[in-house]
C-alpha cells in the first residue's frame, strides 16, 4: 500500500467536494489519522476516484441521450481523405470546445452529399466526449419547430 502523500489527499478533498460532500472532505482524512486508520486511505482515494470516473460516464451518456446526435457520425468514422485539410483543421480546434466560451457560432453551409452533417455530428459527439450539452437539430427539423412555434 502507497503512503498517502499531500496530492493524494488534496484530490480527496476536491472531488469529495465535488461530490457536495464538504463535511466528509473537510474531515475525513484528519479523523482517518486520529484514529490510526491512515493506511485506509490511499483504499479510500481508489473508490472516489473511481465514483468520479462512473458519474463522468453517466453524465456522457445522458448528454450523448439528450442531443439527438446521429449514432454513426462521429470522428472516427469521417472520412478524412474526402475532407480538405483546412477544413479538418478548423474541425479539430472547434472539437477542443475553446468557441464555446467565446460563444461563437458555427455554419455549415455547401453543396448536398458534401458531409456537413457528419461533420456538424462528429464535432456534437467530441464536445459531449468533453462534457458539454449539446442539441442536435437538422434544419428542416428546426424550421418546422419554429413554425410550430408561431
Amino acid at each position: 500500500m502507497s503512503a498517502f502523500t499531500a496530492d493524494m489527499a488534496s484530490r480527496t478533498r476536491e472531488l469529495l467536494t465535488r461530490f457536495k460532500l464538504p463535511t466528509v472532505a473537510a474531515q475525513l482524512i484528519r479523523r482517518m489519522t486520529d484514529a490510526g486508520q491512515d493506511a485506509a486511505l490511499p483504499t479510500l482515494l481508489q473508490v472516489f476516484e473511481a465514483e468520479a470516473d462512473e458519474r463522468a460516464q453517466r453524465r456522457t451518456e445522458r448528454l450523448l441521450r439528450a442531443s439527438r446526435l446521429p449514432p454513426g457520425k462521429t470522428f472516427e468514422t469521417l472520412e478524412r481523405a474526402r475532407v480538405p485539410r483546412p477544413v479538418l483543421a478548423k474541425l479539430d480546434e472547434l472539437a477542443t470546445g475553446e468557441f464555446l466560451d467565446r460563444a461563437d457560432n458555427i455554419l455549415c453551409f455547401g453543396l448536398p452529399g458534401r458531409g456537413k452533417t457528419h461533420a456538424a455530428a462528429a464535432l456534437g459527439h467530441a464536445l459531449v466526449q468533453r462534457g458539454h450539452a449539446v442539441l442536435f437539430s437538422p434544419t428542416f427539423r428546426l424550421v418546422q419547430e419554429l413554425l410550430a412555434a408561431c
